[in-house]
């Protein structure tokens, strides 16, 4: 038997810290390879962390509410002998794997994917200095105070609970709990004046925290971008009849159903392969082609809200590939299972507001990305058919495609060719196709 050392692993695109929610083993308790061991809050979302071995916790070494930085060793397992690297029996340990210094990275629009959390800037009204927290906020704790309207004169006046008297999420929240207490306080014993209404009485009811951020996004995405958005009616009728044919021999083949949105998916990855000026992004005056294809398709969750898991590199897989794909990531986003790097680098979105019943939209550009695509409801309607015989009258099925698009860097003609060729790779389907 040997003792090897766990260390926090990545947690996803440009994340150097996280911190430490809470232990799911204890020292003593048998672990297995991919048992989660603990969950952890990154300005992103919160996660659990699995076990690299199988064997024993035999010590943590941090403690719930510490911020931990990426690779920094956060417990001890006792494994087999031909597991991991050992601690030798006089207890002397390896060298510590160095940790780079975190790089500051201020994205010039700043804002990732919609997740669970926002992710914030450089911090220069939130820093903390020498006499307070150690000169150090994490990022969920600047994100949350950033969001209550904390400034850093205020930040540093809270007392820290976590390493080193570091403020942590347990800390800013109890803050922020004791901070409304007297003025919910005043507003019990004092009159209230609330505005006339024709029909009954108003009830105020506050905003999550994800609905404030979600909010504060659009708001960011709307001063960032110069929104345009273009529309086209396509032909569905080919797709329908074709899905319509072979879910059921899907469901059987897979274990698992195809809806209408990997089609789409598929689709959107052909244009961009045709268009790759659309998978973009702009920093300062440059533009930042992207060669990975990252397709976020927003998500809605029991509660109303709105979440963006990404595809990481959609144009490697087939259409099975991409109807499991998307049914695990909607699944697990309703679940909130999703973990950070389910979040990051969308280049990107697309949203399937058809299913809601919607005929069309004007969404709202997911920032660093330059465009997103909103797919309608799929209605029967009388239609021209044209064949070699002449028009004819006949019922098909139609949907109609918006584009919003980033008019400082997408010009009208790009953004209207990327959405018609959208909706002829559509039209185009093969209804002969197999299930592959």
């Amino acid at each position: 038997m040997k003792v090897v050392e766990m260390v926090m692993p990545q947690m996803g695109e440009s994340i150097m810290e996280c911190t430490v929610l809470s232990w799911l083993k204890n020292p003593g308790d048998l672990v297995e390879a991919d048992d989660s061991i603990l969950e952890v809050a990154t300005d992103k979302v919160d996660t659990e962390v699995p076990s690299p071995f199988s064997g024993t916790l035999v010590e943590t070494l941090v403690k719930e509410g510490d911020v931990v930085a990426i690779g920094a060793v956060v417990a001890r397992i006792e494994v087999q002998n031909d597991a991991g690297t050992a601690i030798d029996s006089k207890g002397t340990e390896p060298e510590p794997m160095p940790i780079s210094e975190p790089e500051t990275m201020i994205p010039s629009f700043g804002l990732p994917s919609l997740s669970t959390s926002m992710e914030v800037d450089s911090g220069k009204d939130l820093e903390g200095n020498a006499d307070s927290n150690n000169g150090f906020f994490s990022p969920l704790v600047l994100s949350i105070a950033k969001e209550e309207g904390i400034d850093k004169e205020e930040l540093n006046r809270i007392s820290g609970t976590g390493a080193e008297s570091r403020v942590t999420k347990k800390d800013v929240l109890n803050y922020i709990a004791q901070r409304k207490a007297p003025a919910q306080a005043i507003s019990e014993t004092q009159p209230s004046t609330p505005k006339k209404v024709k029909a009954g009485s108003v009830e105020i009811v506050e905003m999550d925290r994800m609905r404030r951020m979600i909010a504060q996004r659009m708001l960011d995405s709307k001063n960032i971008s110069a929104h345009v958005t273009s529309f086209i009616e396509t032909d569905m009728t080919t797709i329908v009849q074709w899905r319509n044919a072979i879910k059921n021999d899907f469901r059987k083949q897979n274990g698992d159903s195809i809806t209408f949105t990997p089609i789409l998916i598929e689709a959107v990855v052909k244009a961009i392969k045709e268009y790759p000026l659309i998978n973009v992004s702009v920093e300062g005056e440059s533009l930042l082609l992207k060669k990975d294809i990252n397709i976020g398709m927003a998500v809605a969750l029991p509660d109303g809200n709105l979440i963006v898991p990404v595809i990481h590199q959609a144009d490697q897989y087939n259409l099975i590939g991409l109807a499991k794909k998307v049914n695990e990531l909607a699944r697990r986003a309703r679940e909130n299972k999703l973990k950070a790097d389910d979040l990051a680098g969308g280049t990107y979105t697309i949203s399937n507001i058809g299913t809601f019943g919607n005929l069309m939209g004007t969404p709202i550009i997911v920032q660093p990305q330059v465009a997103i695509m909103a797919f309608g409801a799929i209605e029967k309607k009388p239609s021209v058919i044209e064949t070699p015989q002449g028009d004819l009258l006949g019922i098909r099925h139609k949907m109609f495609i918006s584009h919003s698009y980033d008019h400082r860097v997408v010009d009208g003609s790009l953004g209207g060719m990327f959405l018609k060729r959208v909706s002829d790779h559509l039209q185009n389907f093969d209804p002969k196709r197999p299930i592959v």
